[in-house]
């Protein structure tokens, strides 16, 4: 028989599916960061699946295998000492006029919106090992950045 009698089924035109993807590097988290991802974990791990659409129990399945595996490898860092940015560091700092203040977290963690940006973001990797007064290259611009003040984050 013809091959263009064939019947396909209809899974062969879906999508496919594929699992979230992890952020490359190392799973850094502070002791909050590793907090959240527990109650994430223990959260999606809660939610009986049985009586959801195949489709949503897919996809909850699929998040809660992230969750699991980025619990697996995450790798709790010691609280810095607040002589030089680093990961953990609440920074406070001038860029083009404007006094800002971050945290710099692990990638689940972070929330621009909130001040919190992954060690991974362009401006925290500016800024790493900076200490307070010294000026930063950033963006194609010398000593675009000052640092102002660096501490520890707070609650951790």
């Amino acid at each position: 028989m013809s091959v263009a009698f064939r019947r396909e089924s209809d899974e062969e035109h879906l999508e496919p599916t594929f699992e979230i993807p992890l952020p490359p590097g190392p799973n850094w988290v502070t002791a909050r960061g590793l907090r959240l991802t527990r109650e994430k974990v223990e959260a999606l791990e809660a939610v009986e699946t049985g009586g959801m659409a195949e489709e949503d129990a897919k996809k909850h399945k699929r998040e809660l295998r992230y969750w699991r595996t980025r619990l697996a490898t995450a790798e709790l860092r010691p609280v810095p000492d607040g002589e030089a940015v680093a990961f953990g560091s609440s920074v406070t700092y001038r860029l083009n006029g404007q006094e800002k203040r971050i945290a710099i977290v692990g990638d689940d963690e972070a929330d621009p919106a909130e001040g919190r940006i992954a060690f991974s973001a362009p401006l925290a990797r500016a800024m790493m090992d900076a200490e307070e007064g010294e000026a930063v290259d950033f963006g194609g611009k010398a000593g675009a950045i000052t640092i102002l003040a660096i501490e520890p984050i707070a609650g951790e």
